[in-house]
């Protein structure tokens, strides 16, 4: 099963802890996450269903390609993880 995990960043706002998911891509295992974890729904992804400007998620050490419909595949022994860029100057 892929594992979610999130940036320590996260959870000192929520509890997040690594979690198991099924599903064939990024959307399907966030929905997982997000049906029983609402509130962190807010802070990875817009009204849109997009991920947010500042958070950046990994699958298998690779950015993710589809910001927008996070259609990218998921295997079954995927590691994902999300975190927020850093900016500023």
């Amino acid at each position: 099963m892929p594992i979610v995990s999130f940036t320590p960043h996260l959870k000192r706002h929520l509890k997040c802890p690594p979690e198991n998911v099924t599903g064939e891509t990024l959307g399907e295992a966030f929905h997982q996450i997000f049906e029983h974890n609402p509130q962190l729904r807010g802070y990875v992804l817009d009204d849109q269903g997009a991920l947010r400007q500042h958070v950046v998620v990994f699958i298998d050490d690779a950015a993710v390609r589809d910001r927008q419909r996070l259609s990218d595949p998921v295997k079954s022994d995927s590691e994902i993880f999300v975190m927020q860029a850093l900016s500023g100057g």
